[in-house]
């Protein structure tokens, strides 16, 4: 009895050891197991984590209990402490943890009767588990977003997508509607299928008249099941480039994945960037070729853009030549959906960095940029050479691009080298191409966590530091 209670035991350690760490990998690639296996950026993990673990497991049955109990789950916290990115539990993984529970109970009797194998079984059936259970969950919670939206005759949806810039024109467009009409607009970064439904059915309620809704994509026909939800009667499509490339292959499959936002049954017009290589037409508007000038500076940025009563000049404090284009399209939409063009001059004046997209952090005593959601070659090029304008010091804290060829890097290298006088290179998973191509004086950490003692030690005062792009600890 005594035997089979540690038995037990230690088929309860040893799953909730493997189970937390196999959820957290989990919903950092988005619940894909073929992401986490194919797609991983730390492999070792898995050998710490997970073979390891199942070679102790399988050797000493019994007595790995000690090492699972006390050992094991040590590591486990500490790893967990370390990383940016904790586990969050949400109902999912709540759910996840009672079937592994459940598993780990009706396997551990099985065992008793039979083979101490069936304990491996326990992991696997809480995946499959899980499965279903978001296959039920989810088909419920469509059928259920898509009636709140078909009941709601006087909505217009406006879905915004594209490679890069898609949460700032989403929020622009918020900015520039939302006093004339009754506007809302997905929160934060939310541009999933899942995500979208979890907020049309929280969060959209009757007296919205504009619903802003931002549609993310890694795969072939994700832009589709969103369209398919929403139905949009207007589109965003932005700059379409090599974002995510490491799913996509290339950027025809990235183009004709954004170009699914156009097959809304309710389509009434469409503001496109000039890189989807789609014809103007009475639906269609290329919106950057309407941008008639630019001009910026670290100060501000101004820009001319020709609208159906001529061309007008708009002026921000915010930085950046990409953000010109991100607003022109806004610009263009609320145009069609009726807002003044003197109200929105007044808007795009009062306009606020988003956070973490060239949001100046302080000017005294050093000049602090924090950039770190601009992550494609052109707006992260664009930042420094709005950098190099800097008269002092200027000093880039980067991981460098995320999910691309080797190309868009040692291009983002060759700017670097034109625009920075020293580099934090803020992640592993570029290390390799950036210590051959950078020619200033670099430091390559090992882990974020020494981010803060570096730039301590080697920025000084009046310096211009630029956190450029951001990458989680487990890349």
């Amino acid at each position: 009895m005594i035997t089979n209670i540690f038995y037990y035991l230690n088929s309860l350690f040893f799953n909730f050891c493997i189970a937390f760490y196999l959820i957290s990998a989990m919903q950092w690639y988005s619940y894909k197991i073929k992401r986490i296996i194919f797609h991983y950026h730390k492999p070792m993990l898995h050998i710490y984590f997970l073979a390891i673990p199942y070679f102790i497991f399988l050797s000493f049955p019994l007595y790995s209990l000690i090492y699972f109990a006390f050992l094991h789950t040590a590591i486990l916290y500490a790893w967990n402490k370390s990383i940016d990115q904790k586990l969050v539990f949400t109902t999912k993984v709540k759910w996840f943890f009672v079937f592994v529970f459940l598993f780990n109970t009706l396997f551990a009797l099985l065992a008793f009767e039979f083979s101490f194998l069936f304990n491996l079984l326990t992991l696997p059936s809480a995946l499959i588990s899980l499965k279903i259970y978001e296959f039920i969950t989810a088909k419920y919670y469509l059928y259920k977003a898509k009636s709140k939206i078909n009941k709601n005759a006087k909505l217009t949806i406006v879905l915004v997508t594209g490679s890069f810039g898609k949460t700032s024109m989403k929020n622009f467009l918020y900015a520039l509607l939302k006093d004339t009409m009754k506007t809302y607009k997905t929160p934060k970064s939310v541009n999933t299928l899942m995500g979208i439904i979890r907020d049309v059915n929280e969060n959209l309620n009757d007296e919205i008249q504009i619903y802003i809704a931002e549609a993310g994509a890694r795969t072939k026909g994700d832009i589709l099941e969103i369209t398919k939800l929403l139905q949009p009667q207007i589109c965003i499509i932005g700059e379409i480039g090599n974002a995510h490339l490491q799913y996509f292959k290339n950027t025809e499959n990235t183009r004709q994945t954004k170009l699914e936002a156009l097959l809304s049954k309710k389509l009434q017009r469409a503001f496109l960037h000039s890189s989807t290589q789609k014809d103007e037409n009475e639906v269609i508007t290329l919106y950057d070729t309407k941008l008639v000038s630019v001009d910026s500076t670290l100060e501000n940025l101004r820009f001319q853009v020709l609208l159906q009563k001529g061309k007008y000049e708009f002026s921000s404090e915010l930085l950046g030549s990409f953000n010109a284009e991100n607003l022109c399209a806004c610009i263009l939409c609320a145009e069609f959906l009726g807002v003044e063009i003197e109200h929105m001059q007044k808007q795009i004046q009062t306009l606020k960095a988003i956070k973490h997209r060239l949001q100046v952090i302080a000017k005294e005593p050093k000049f602090i940029i924090d950039d770190g959601y601009n992550g494609n070659l052109k707006g992260m090029s664009q930042s420094y050479m709005l950098c190099k304008q800097y008269a002092g010091r200027k000093v880039l804290v980067t991981p460098g691009i995320i999910e691309v060829d080797e190309e868009e890097n040692k291009k983002l290298c060759a700017s670097i080298n034109e625009c920075f006088d020293f580099a934090i290179i803020s992640a592993q998973i570029n290390t390799e191409i950036f210590q051959k191509e950078l020619t200033i004086p670099s430091i390559f950490l090992k882990e974020k966590s020494e981010l803060v003692q570096i730039l301590a030690k080697h920025t000084q005062k009046g310096d211009l530091i630029l956190f450029s792009n951001d990458a989680p600890s487990y890349l």
